[in-house]
């Protein structure tokens, strides 16, 4: 039996996300605009665990649309990945238009940057907010249901279970998709073993 909020029992499907943006270490891209330059996602069927399908996008940034040298190295994604992409809007449209055939949905991602990245771009760009009041952060349900009293990264999170990352680290759709290989840990079906936890 699942171990999850009662929130996530209304819901068939859980959307897991992870965003990527725009970023800078020596701060010439401030927080506050920072934008999202990659929307992964990936529908899974709560009850079973199962991907039912995915979805991937760049997505052009319009306050600073030149990448940073940090953003790529760190994000791997190139200029020339968001220079011919779609602006937020347009993004945004193909995300719930993908995302309405599996609803009733709940939004998850790795902590709760993602629902806050998405709530900025989308008062920027005076669109409504589209996932409602819930939200799972999977970092703080993954230590709940094991039983730590911190909270982990994803990578540390992985190691735990014994999984290794696949795909490229702090790519959106690469994140999302091992956020799902966790997912039997994260929902309390399988539990770290003792060696992990000492």
């Amino acid at each position: 039996m699942h171990q999850l909020p009662d929130a996530v029992s209304a819901s068939a499907h859980l959307l897991v996300i992870d965003l990527e943006a725009t970023c800078c270490n020596q701060k010439t891209v401030p927080r506050h605009e920072m934008e999202i330059i990659e929307i992964g996602a990936v529908m899974v069927a709560r009850e079973s665990l199962q991907v039912v399908s995915e979805f991937q996008t760049f997505i052009q940034p319009v306050r600073h649309p030149r990448l940073t040298p940090f953003c790529t190295e760190l994000t791997s994604i190139t200029q020339s990945d968001v220079s011919t992409a779609v602006r937020f809007p347009q993004a945004l449209d193909a995300l719930i238009n993908w995302s309405r055939e599996y609803e009733p949905f709940l939004f998850c991602s790795w902590g709760d940057y993602d629902k806050s990245q998405f709530q900025q771009d989308y008062r920027y760009h005076g669109r409504e907010y589209p996932f409602g009041k819930e939200h799972l952060n999977l970092k703080k349900q993954f230590s709940l249901t094991q039983g730590y009293p911190r909270k982990f990264g994803m990578t540390r999170a992985l190691k735990l279970t014994g999984l290794t990352l696949e795909g490229t680290h702090h790519r959106g759709i690469d994140d999302a998709r091992n956020m799902v290989r966790m997912l039997p840990w994260i929902v309390g079906d399988f539990k770290v073993s003792g060696a992990a936890k000492s």
